[in-house]
């Protein structure tokens, strides 16, 4: 099971969470179980407890984290970045249809890379 990366191993409350552009709107559209897991997912993100569908995302300069959950339409996932300090930042939620392979798609790689940027942005953190 992956490790955040916090201050503290467990948070005495919940931090922040920060939806950026449409990722709230695109979560609210997956079915009612799918939103449930998800949501419970960056909860635990929020108090510093990996879920156990998170996984780490990689070619990133901060750890950004995708949770999935699988649906009969495909595969929907939330990504996040937890490290931080005053806020858990949902840079996308997305379906993934495709049933050819679990790599994420450039597409969707690049639109991450740009939410990161800001989210960079709104934590005052300079990256790559």
């Amino acid at each position: 099971m992956p490790v955040l990366a916090y201050n503290e191993s467990v948070l005495d409350r919940p931090r922040k969470l920060v939806w950026l552009v449409d990722s709230l709107d695109n979560l609210k559209a997956f079915p009612a179980s799918v939103r449930q897991k998800l949501g419970f997912a960056l909860y635990q993100a929020q108090v510093g407890q990996p879920h156990e569908s998170t996984k780490m995302l990689h070619g990133f300069a901060e750890t950004v984290w995708q949770v999935r959950a699988d649906d009969p339409t495909g595969t929907c996932r939330a990504v996040y970045v937890a490290s931080f300090r005053e806020a858990v930042y949902v840079l996308y939620a997305f379906q993934k249809k495709s049933k050819s392979g679990i790599a994420t798609p450039q597409r969707e790689l690049d639109l991450i890379r740009q939410r990161l940027q800001l989210a960079r942005q709104l934590a005052h953190v300079k990256g790559d």
